[in-house]
């Protein structure tokens, strides 16, 4: 006999705990309902349980198993065309911005991280005032248009000294300014005089070279950034 119907025999037929097995008639029918679970239970015992239910436990991990393998390769499959890990793949550089320079401040500063945007290119010098002029329209542009367009200053005809009190008198600091006093970036885009704008659009296309007053300057920006 098991050890399940021992139990219930003990604890239901011997009467282990007190009041458990009424007596009188009902007695005698309760004893008879114990006899029959007991004899199927009896009759339960030659039968193999045991061996089908370990072996659906033997089956149920395997197939979770496949499942989550399944799951996983589905989990690290990247969408057609993404760059791995989702981000976007960085805009290829186009030859108008292949150069450096190093910023008023000492450091250097690699142009490439503009592709991809339109710019603005500031040629000016420190004593210009038609330059001074065009400070509020760039710090204006600079503000509204943050993120979607790049301004660079490029100062040159000048001393490093003139040049940071410029940009503090004229309130222009939130944008870049590269100290180009040895002129290599004027000679590169053949810049003749100071208060020049070169102008690319957001694949590096040079599309303005030269003077610009604010209405051509805004009217211009707002076509390339729509």
């Amino acid at each position: 006999m098991s050890r399940v119907g021992a139990g219930l025999f003990s604890g239901l037929v011997l009467g282990r705990r007190p009041g458990l097995v009424p007596g009188g008639r009902r007695g005698r029918v309760f004893v008879g309902l114990v006899a029959g679970v007991l004899a199927g239970l009896l009759a339960g015992c030659g039968s193999e349980p045991v061996a089908t239910s370990q072996a659906a436990e033997g089956a149920a991990p395997a197939a979770a198993g496949v499942a989550s393998a399944a799951g996983a390769d589905a989990g690290t499959a990247s969408p057609a065309g993404a760059a791995p890990g989702g981000a976007a793949a960085p805009a290829a550089v186009p030859a108008s911005l292949k150069f450096t320079g190093t910023t008023l401040d000492g450091k250097a500063f690699d142009a490439a991280t503009m592709a991809g945007k339109p710019t603005i290119l500031w040629f000016w010098a420190p004593w210009c005032a038609t330059c001074a002029s065009e400070a509020m329209s760039i710090a204006d542009l600079q503000e509204e248009y943050a993120g979607k367009l790049n301004i660079l200053g490029i100062a040159g005809m000048g001393n490093n000294k003139d040049m940071h009190e410029f940009v503090s008198d004229l309130e222009v600091g939130a944008v870049p300014h590269l100290d180009d006093e040895p002129g290599k970036l004027w000679k590169k885009f053949g810049i003749k005089e100071q208060s020049t704008y070169v102008i690319l659009d957001k694949a590096g296309k040079v599309v303005v070279t030269g003077y610009l007053d604010d209405l051509q300057l805004t009217t211009k920006v707002k076509s390339l950034v729509a």
